[in-house]
């Protein structure tokens, strides 16, 4: 993997299963902790199982499927798809489909990816949307901005700056 400044160029990720992968080769001016975001929405919850959704949000040309032949997309709200590998079921990726770019899942980067010098480049994150649906203890320590709803669309409102 090659890097700069502790930052990768590419990285390599996919599903459990491994019949989806993809490679990511970020632009050089690519802001990770800007592009690093979670999401508390019920709808990630019940996607992923987890209290807290966090991707990398990456330009559409930054990304090449390897292979994808069980890549299914669902769409809970129309515009916006969620891709899913249809043979084990794992989480890849959130995308409006309005907009150039693509929220990757980081917890399906490769694990050479995640571990040492790039990990935390490419899992920090000062921007946490939907907390309105947070739960108080449990989900509120994030540190950085927390928004209300989202920080792009409609009423942008943001409960605690950094």
């Amino acid at each position: 993997m090659a890097t700069v400044d502790d930052k990768p160029l590419t990285i390599h990720g996919g599903c459990l299963c491994e019949s989806v992968r993809y490679t990511i080769a970020f632009p050089p001016d690519h802001d990770f902790t800007k592009a690093c975001s979670t999401c508390q929405c019920s709808q990630c919850r019940k996607q992923t199982g987890s209290l807290i959704f966090r991707v990398q949000n990456i330009p559409l040309s930054a990304l090449t499927w390897d292979a994808d032949s069980t890549l299914r997309r669902y769409r809970a709200s129309e515009g916006r798809a969620r891709g899913f590998c249809s043979a084990c079921g794992s989480f890849l990726f959130w995308q409006d489909e309005s907009y150039d770019s693509i929220g990757m899942t980081v917890g399906c980067f490769d694990k050479d990816a995640l571990r040492g010098a790039h990990g935390r480049a490419l899992t920090y994150a000062e921007r946490h949307l939907w907390c309105d649906a947070e739960i108080e203890g449990v989900t509120d320590h994030l540190p950085g901005d927390r928004y209300k709803f989202d920080d792009e669309d409609g009423e942008v409102v943001l409960l605690s700056p950094k």
